[in-house]
């Protein structure tokens, strides 16, 4: 029995040692996973590893550089302070539109490419993970109008972006698209058109197979696809269509729940109640039963609540939010867009740039602390064995 109960949680097990050992200090420790190859391992196994994760927002998705929305030029330090505050995932929003060459070949920037991989490289020396996408890319419009061109020209971007990056290990992970939909269209950010939700399909369809094509290490490599908006609405989820049924896509949500709490700067400042606790669960657990439930790993690439002097209630919310999200078997990254000034909108941001130091440490502290949990559901044998079996004595 012991033996069999050893198979099923091995995944765990691995991922214990690999949380003991990349959580034990600062970025400079570690030896870079850039180029660590591909692992024979499930997407839900690399989710699990995962674990929490920070958005580098209002960065590289700002036009025309880095700097344009007012963030600084970021350093190895700063993703050092990120890793060791405990977040093992940085998510590097990307907008290409403003370093395109013209039709028909669309060349992507040179200069452009060498920063954006300057930047994940920070990231692998830290031993995070690392997500890229096609971020504010107001050309990619979901109608059947603007269908033929916009499969053409994302093709040849995620086809230029797959070849630069091909050789990394499976800790980099592409995302086709942010939050595709038609802007001042019908139900824009839940569920769109019946047409909009077929042409995304059609969209995440051509850049899977865009990446794919590319040979090498992307034949393997997890790819994350987003339903209409990012949208977790019913309508979204049920008409999303994964490429080629490809068992190494992942569905990428953006939940920010409840809205008027996370959101809204006119809106409720308290969060904690049963029942808040409550519709959140109920929220997070439909994913579960419509997608990690049936082996389609999610990653819920943004969350967050601006900040309305309302710090008991962004910890409580923060904490319960990412452990019911690990409970589940989902990794959520926060959004941070750099600005952490109270009583603003749009104030997501927990990290000062400038200095490198939190800016909300006890919203940081309670996401990290909420990500130390382990599914039930994947790991039922973990109670029973987590006071027999040191994993660092097993062999693999």
């Amino acid at each position: 029995m012991i033996k069999k109960l050893l198979l099923k949680v091995k995944p765990l097990l691995v991922a214990s040692v690999f949380a003991a050992t990349t959580f034990a200090g600062t970025g400079n420790a570690y030896a870079s996973t850039a180029y660590t190859g591909m692992r024979n391992i499930s997407s839900q196994q690399i989710v699990n590893q995962m674990k929490v994760g920070w958005n580098l927002g209002n960065s590289f998705d700002g036009s025309p550089n880095e700097t344009s929305w007012g963030n600084p030029v970021t350093t190895q330090p700063m993703i050092n302070a990120i890793k060791a505050e405990g977040f093992n995932t940085i998510r590097i929003p990307v907008t290409w539109q403003s370093h395109l060459g013209a039709a028909p070949n669309y060349t992507i920037d040179p200069a452009w490419l060498n920063r954006i991989e300057e930047v994940m490289n920070y990231a692998f020396n830290d031993n995070m993970y690392v997500i890229i996408n096609t971020h504010h890319e107001g050309w990619i419009v979901p109608t059947y109008a603007n269908q033929a061109q916009v499969t053409d020209e994302l093709t040849k971007v995620w086809t230029q972006i797959a070849n630069r990056y091909k050789n990394y290990s499976d800790y980099l992970i592409f995302e086709t698209m942010n939050e595709p939909k038609q802007d001042g269209g019908p139900n824009e950010w839940s569920g769109g058109t019946a047409e909009n939700r077929d042409v995304i399909n059609q969209y995440n369809l051509a850049a899977v197979n865009a990446i794919r094509s590319t040979g090498g290490n992307n034949t393997k490599r997890q790819i994350m696809i987003p339903t209409i908006s990012a949208s977790d609405a019913t309508v979204a989820v049920n008409d999303l269509v994964i490429p080629n049924n490809d068992s190494r896509v992942i569905v990428s949500l953006h939940m920010y729940t409840p809205y008027e709490f996370s959101m809204d700067i006119n809106g409720t400042s308290y969060w904690g109640s049963a029942s808040d606790q409550s519709s959140l669960y109920a929220e997070l657990n439909a994913v579960y039963n419509k997608f990690v439930k049936n082996g389609r790993a999610v990653v819920i690439g943004e969350f967050g609540t601006i900040n309305k002097n309302n710090t008991a209630s962004r910890v409580a919310h923060a904490e319960y939010y990412v452990q019911t999200a690990r409970s589940e078997g989902m990794t959520p990254i926060w959004w941070d867009n750099g600005n952490y000034t109270a009583g603003t909108a749009d104030s997501y941001g927990i990290f000062n740039r400038n200095t490198l130091t939190w800016a909300c440490p006890e919203v940081a502290k309670a996401i990290v602390q909420g990500s130390n949990t382990t599914s039930k559901k994947y790991f039922p044998f973990l109670n029973e064995l987590e006071h027999q079996i040191n994993p660092y004595s097993l062999e693999f």
